[in-house]
């Protein structure tokens, strides 16, 4: 008798605990900013620069998040987007196309979750290098930036706080 009721109790447990609520989130990506780290590095060639590592919080709600590598990919290559700006006479400015400063678009590799629960979320990192800044304390910058996944939506826009790049520290 104890064991029949010792079996039905764990049936009922693992009945239960595997009829767990999927969790739902929008199709459309959501992001936040963490943080912006400016350090001293070198660049391939051994020259002394600045830089720079974003990090932000990211969910997709059907998992299609990231691209192919391009030579498997058709269309786009490109699935984050920055746009720059910098302190100019103590008002932030979008930087023009030939700003050397300027981001290119980047690529968040392709991701894909097993099973019925698609969604995706998880911390990105991305690295830039500062080969042409100001030394003086008044190289300051901010990026705007938002993502799209391979169905076309696009997240939300968000923005990083006022990066210094004369100083080195976490933003």
């Amino acid at each position: 008798m104890k064991l029949t009721r010792y079996l039905l109790i764990v049936i009922i447990a693992v009945t239960y605990g595997s009829c767990t609520k999927i969790r739902q989130l929008p199709p459309e990506p959501y992001i936040e900013f963490n943080s912006f780290t400016v350090f001293d590095t070198t660049d391939i060639l051994g020259n002394t620069c600045k830089g720079g590592e974003l990090q932000f919080y990211f969910e997709d709600g059907d998992g299609n998040l990231g691209l192919e590598p391009p030579e498997t990919t058709e269309g786009d290559t490109t699935n984050l987007y920055f746009t720059l700006f910098r302190k100019v006479d103590g008002i932030m400015e979008q930087v023009d196309d030939d700003d050397p400063m300027k981001p290119s678009s980047y690529r968040i590799p392709y991701m894909e979750r097993e099973g019925q629960n698609k969604v995706l979320t998880g911390t990105i990192y991305i690295t830039f290098i500062y080969l042409f800044y100001a030394e003086e304390d008044n190289d300051t910058i901010r990026y705007d930036f938002y993502l799209k996944d391979r169905d076309n939506n696009l997240s939300n826009e968000v923005s990083t706080n006022e990066i210094p790049l004369s100083f080195n520290g976490v933003y």
